[in-house]
């Protein structure tokens, strides 16, 4: 079935896009993150199919995809449908399905770093879970879409994107605590000035699965290891050892002993700590400048201690650090390829896409075509939208 109208089906589900201004790489190692849901992401229109048959065509790549909700999930296929059969992995392990779904999806940024593959997971997880008349609070959305992508997908990550995704709030920003699962809603301050997001896309796209992603989370580990090792305190297995089990003054105690590698990956995770406690307070208090000198500082920190970034990337940093209207922002999302995001003073927005990508494109002339700059808000996160006529 070849439907081209979305009016034509059924459901039509929205799952945004995300950005995480403090709390970089901190997730999976069971670290404190912030975050917001944007008003960009992924539609997926669907209606159920009673054969247990999905089918889904995709208006942003080329091909369809097919298979059996009711069999078990092949091996990858490294296609944009594992994502699909990720969502089924998942919710298998913990339902029995017997529906599909007829759909067609839409991404509404071709840009890497807003966590296109986290909300394209969701919204198969929504979209699967409607069709069988499964009922799922927000956090276990969540929880099931983290897993489809670290087990089945192959990304070691926390669930920083997926909350942000599910839980997010237009007017307020996301506190998660990703050891002990708590999190809330932090409301925007009356003082508080208006701001936007700003999202510059290097023109340089990114595969998580095939950067340093998942290398990155190996050596945090270890870093742990060592710190253990080192006081002859009893090892966890690996996948059960994270940074956040082991306190400040045991890094403080062993990092001298440890390859330095090691010693500023940990020291990224303390010091980012602090400052989303830092950057809590001061949205509580509704001070942006503190707040965005945090994100500058959360940026530095990515490039020197957890090492990662392009020239491309870097490049954009440098420049926006320098514009009138930019409270502050760094890499979004891993910081491998991909974008950065800013927030930023709304009146400055012609300003700072001029100045930005002069001085960018001076630099690196060959992403003329590809270089991208947008400005977004924060949304409510991932729900099923009433279109007009159904």
């Amino acid at each position: 079935m070849n439907k081209t109208n979305t009016m034509d089906y059924k459901y039509h589900i929205f799952a945004p896009y995300r950005v995480c201004p403090l709390g970089a790489h901190v997730d999976h190692q069971h670290g404190i993150v912030t975050g917001f849901a944007i008003d960009k992401g992924v539609d997926l229109w669907f209606t159920p199919a009673d054969d247990g048959r999905v089918h889904l065509e995709s208006r942003t790549f080329e091909g369809t995809v097919d298979f059996d909700i009711t069999q078990a999930s092949m091996m990858k296929q490294h296609n944009w449908g594992d994502y699909a059969r990720g969502a089924k992995y998942a919710l298998r392990k913990r339902f029995a399905l017997k529906y599909g779904i007829t759909g067609v999806i839409q991404g509404s940024l071709p840009v890497g770093g807003l966590s296109s593959s986290a909300a394209v997971l969701i919204a198969y997880v929504m979209a699967f879970a409607k069709a069988n008349a499964i009922e799922l609070e927000p956090f276990e959305i969540v929880k099931i879409a983290s897993e489809a992508e670290r087990e089945y997908i192959g990304l070691n990550n926390g669930i920083l994107d997926q909350a942000c995704i599910a839980l997010g709030r237009k007017d307020g920003l996301l506190f998660l605590d990703c050891d002990s699962d708590e999190y809330r809603i932090i409301k925007n301050n009356p003082n508080l000035p208006d701001f936007e997001i700003g999202i510059f896309f290097s023109g340089l796209t990114r595969s998580l699965v095939n950067s340093d992603y998942n290398l990155r989370v190996y050596e945090c580990k270890t870093a742990a290891w060592n710190m253990l090792a080192y006081l002859d305190q009893p090892l966890k297995t690996f996948e059960r050892t994270y940074l956040r089990d082991i306190p400040k003054s045991t890094f403080d105690q062993t990092r001298i002993a440890m390859p330095r590698r090691f010693a500023r990956r940990a020291e990224h995770f303390y010091s980012e700590y602090r400052r989303v406690r830092q950057g809590v307070t001061a949205w509580e208090s509704g001070n942006l400048e503190l707040f965005g000198k945090l994100c500058f500082d959360s940026c530095e920190s990515s490039i020197h201690n957890y090492e990662c970034g392009s020239p491309e990337l870097i490049a954009i940093y440098d420049i926006m650090r320098t514009l009138p209207g930019v409270y502050g922002g760094r890499f979004s999302g891993a910081g491998f390829k991909g974008a950065c995001m800013a927030i930023v003073n709304p009146a400055c927005k012609e300003e700072i896409e001029t100045e930005l990508t002069r001085r960018y494109l001076e630099r690196f002339p060959e992403y003329e075509k590809t270089f991208k700059v947008y400005f977004v808000r924060p949304d409510d996160g991932a729900r099923f939208i009433q279109d007009k006529n159904i």
